[in-house]
């Protein structure tokens, strides 16, 4: 298990150990006794969950809340295994991906097709669907009182139909999935950061991205806490940085997905857009980067690509 690290008033984060080190977090609530846990990981994650609420001298069974900000199983595929192993928690999640927990077969038909079975078997192993009794849907402003502390639910779509935030009034926090995009703490340099956009497939939507992205800032958060990954001050040039992001993908995938090296363009112009930002910045090891962004370069790639496509079929 990676370290568990307090970030203010009960919150922690954990790596969930998916992919490679630091890639995706899992956070713990901590309320009295309860706990709440925002994303889940995989069912690889598992452990070091358990391992995290027995550091504090807690157990499954102090779990009161299981809530992933959306369905895309690096956020919600331990959520089933998770459940069977919390007696006493109830599955949060969007009305629109509550579905999927209950029968999760279109979502791993999905997966297998980006990953093949193959790798998808590794990733993910088997997605235990969620009893219907045990899980509470989230529609735009649902509250949840946890213990006296109100947890606000927020529909932000564009980075997918089925996402919502969290916004923990207690210490000002905004949990934000995928909607405020990636930023990893091995490019900080000092107190600057560097974020940008997921645009993974099958739901991206530039337009909706940018209003949820303002819809969470009307909140003035004194943190937004990234799946990908860690909590980080959404300052107005972060913000800018974010949507400039948005707006260079989209111009990017409109420009070359109908193009025969479709996939090859988009991903070299991404990785060349990227490595300049952080060139930028000061970081020189260009190696080191490729290999951190190489994966999100590729599903950020398929996700263009797809939405262009859908586009396309639309208007024809």
């Amino acid at each position: 298990m990676g370290s568990v690290f307090n970030i203010v008033g009960g919150i922690s984060v954990i790596d969930s150990g998916y992919i490679s080190k630091d890639f995706a977090a899992i956070y713990l609530i901590r309320q009295g006794n309860d706990i709440a846990i925002i994303e889940t990981g995989t069912n690889d994650s598992v452990p070091n969950i358990q391992q995290a609420l027995e550091k504090d001298g807690l157990n499954f069974s102090n779990v009161a809340y299981i809530i992933p900000t959306h369905v895309h199983l690096d956020h919600a595929g331990g959520a089933g295994e998770l459940m069977k192993l919390c007696p006493n928690a109830q599955l949060v999640i969007h009305p629109r991906g509550a579905r999927h927990m209950v029968d999760p077969s279109k979502l791993i038909a999905g997966a297998m097709a980006v990953y093949g079975a193959e790798k998808f078997n590794r990733l993910y192993g088997d997605i235990v669907p969620i009893d219907s009794s045990r899980i509470i849907e989230a529609d735009d402003n649902f509250v949840v009182d946890f213990n006296g502390r109100e947890l606000l639910f927020i529909d932000t779509p564009g980075h997918a139909r089925h996402h919502f935030c969290i916004w923990d009034k207690l210490t000002e926090s905004m949990f934000t999935g995928d909607t405020f995009g990636l930023s990893y703490r091995e490019f900080d340099i000092g107190d600057e950061i560097y974020v940008f956009p997921t645009t993974t497939p099958v739901q991206f939507d530039p337009e909706e991205l940018i209003k949820s992205i303002g819809k969470l800032m009307e909140y003035n958060p004194k943190r937004v806490c990234l799946t990908h990954f860690g909590a980080i001050k959404p300052t107005k040039k972060v913000v800018h940085q974010l949507i400039d992001g948005i707006r260079f993908l989209s111009d990017l995938a409109k420009q070359y997905a109908a193009h025969n090296n479709a996939e090859e363009v988009i991903q070299n112009e991404m990785m060349s857009y990227l490595l300049i930002q952080l060139q930028r910045m000061g970081i020189k090891d260009q190696d080191f980067c490729k290999q951190k962004l190489q994966k999100d370069v590729e599903l950020n790639t398929q996700g263009l690509i797809c939405w262009q496509h859908k586009l396309t079929s639309i208007q024809q």
